[in-house]
């Protein structure tokens, strides 16, 4: 107890600081060098109770912290009722004392998932600024665990790599697989980077020069070797790359446009009059001088 005042019971006479009546024989308080009897003690001495707020009597057992009081039975943790005399403890906000256990639990940070506390020892996932326990972070789609594995944040929500692949990824326009990583666009339509490959030698042609014939692509060799036209007049193939871009075709054949010039006087004749003779192109001109 505080110790400022002693109880005890009166052998000489002395009367009530108080209320004058007389203590010889009765049980009384001594504080500060007067003398009371017990029912004036209560009722102008005694501290009050920091949780009950009733006066702690002469015959009460009290404690006291930082000119606070309380009853020893009064004494307990705000928050588990554990009684605290002779434990550790904390005064927190409104004065009311905290075991340390149900400090630590309070003063730790809380679970995004069921918003119980983090406390030292549980596993947990953080991710910008919030936790979970580990078993309570999930995806937000088949509610499995996703614990420390990969996972995919939308907004507020999160998903395993399987449930994000199926809702949100791209499907690729050759496999129909999901493209988690990379891949990209042809004709608005997309392609895993090993999907989009030169139908005739496999090799990927994503960054590189292809030709696209009848929803095959090739690369720009295989195009020449297997699929381009060769040029009636050198014999090269007529890729479109470069130069020679235009192309001239007559009946069942075909030339570069530079290819394309008189047998006799070389002129060209791309876009301009001419005349086959005997299965040979001529200016309109070099047929007269045959």
């Amino acid at each position: 107890g505080p110790g400022s005042y002693t109880v005890g019971t009166m052998s000489e006479r002395f009367d009530c600081h108080y209320c004058r009546e007389p203590l010889q024989g009765k049980k009384y308080v001594q504080k500060e060098g007067r003398h009371c009897c017990v029912k004036c003690f209560e009722k102008f001495c005694a501290n009050t109770c920091m949780e009950c707020k009733k006066p702690i009597g002469a015959d009460s057992k009290e404690l006291h912290f930082k000119n606070r009081y309380w009853h020893d039975s009064c004494f307990k943790c705000f928050k588990c009722y554990t009684s605290l005399v002779n434990e550790p403890f904390m005064l927190r906000e409104n004065n009311k004392v905290w075991c340390s256990n149900c400090t630590a639990a309070e003063d730790a940070p809380r679970c995004k998932g069921c918003f119980k506390p983090i406390i030292a020892g549980d596993q947990n996932v953080e991710y910008k600024k919030m936790v979970w326990h580990k078993d309570c972070f999930t995806c937000s789609q088949c509610k499995q665990v996703i614990g420390s594995g990969s996972f995919f944040p939308k907004g507020d929500e999160f998903y395993c790599v399987s449930c994000h692949e199926h809702k949100f990824a791209k499907t690729c326009a050759k496999c129909k697989n999901p493209i988690t990583s990379g891949g990209l666009t042809y004709q608005e339509q997309p392609w895993h980077s090993e999907c989009f490959i030169c139908s005739n030698c496999k090799k990927q042609l994503g960054g590189k020069r292809f030709t696209a014939v009848e929803d095959q692509f090739y690369c720009v060799e295989c195009y020449k070797e297997c699929v381009a036209k060769k040029c009636a007049g050198c014999k090269n193939p007529i890729t479109g790359f470069g130069r020679g871009t235009s192309v001239v075709n007559y009946e069942d054949e075909s030339w570069h446009d530079y290819c394309f010039k008189c047998t006799k006087c070389a002129r060209g004749l791309a876009n301009k009059r001419f005349v086959c003779h005997n299965g040979k192109i001529y200016c309109a001109e070099c047929p007269k001088r045959l």
